[in-house]
């Protein structure tokens, strides 16, 4: 069973804790979609299969994605499959950005975040998030991997204020993922009793989170900025 799977398993007050990262980033794509007013144009820029498109049934969503990530994904209703290298969009024309795990996997962040850069309006809001140490995933495409003080250097040079740099939890929380993540290793009738043990395990690496104030060991960042006017 995939991660995802099992995450899916897991009932939601249980997976909050569990999957902290994960659940962190739904919780701020549905304060972000909040901040937005009616009719305000989305950009998901690397969109997949477009699984935030519900946050934003109050604004013009437009999902785009090269489609080639996850063999088992569905791409039908993505409403572009473009390269983000190159957006086959016109300049300011969106009032926010959404981009969610995908710059480690195209070939040249620094260009796809100008292209974003391009396509968002004076004063668009971004809602950006990047992995630290995360696993390899979408195999043969996954490329980087991203620190706070490299986020910040790739916007500040397209023209972007920073308005947070968030780290999804620190070491403890970082431990307790990397348990969960052994899960999949097992066979699907062990996983169940296995389970039992790492679970309560992977609760208590989590309530220790605190005790990591620099949190420089993280599995990703989500980062909230605001494109500069002037």
């Amino acid at each position: 069973m995939s991660y995802d799977g099992l995450r899916k398993l897991v009932p939601g007050w249980l997976r909050r804790e569990v999957f902290h990262f994960e659940e962190r980033i739904v919780a701020e794509i549905s304060r972000f979609s909040a901040s937005l007013a009616p009719g305000a144009k989305v950009l998901d820029a690397g969109a997949g299969e477009g699984q935030y498109r519900n946050y934003f049934r109050q604004q013009r969503y437009v999902g785009v994605d090269l489609g080639i990530g996850d063999v088992d994904w569905n791409y039908e209703g993505l409403d572009c499959i473009a390269d983000l290298l190159q957006l086959p969009l016109r300049d300011q024309s969106f009032d926010a950005l959404v981009s969610v795990v995908t710059l480690e996997h195209v070939t040249d962040p620094s260009l796809v975040i100008a292209e974003m850069s391009r396509v968002a309006r004076p004063g668009a809001s971004l809602f950006l998030v990047v992995p630290h140490e995360w696993e390899v995933h979408q195999h043969p495409h996954d490329y980087w991997r991203f620190t706070r003080f490299g986020v910040a250097l790739l916007l500040d040079r397209q023209g972007w204020e920073i308005l947070s740099i968030e780290p999804g939890g620190g070491f403890f929380r970082l431990l307790s993922r990397r348990l969960m993540n052994g899960l999949q290793f097992a066979p699907s009738w062990l996983m169940p009793l296995l389970a039992v043990f790492v679970v309560p395990v992977a609760l208590v690496l989590g309530g220790m989170d605190g005790l990591d104030r620099r949190r420089d060991f993280t599995v990703g960042y989500i980062c909230w900025a605001k494109r500069k006017t002037k």
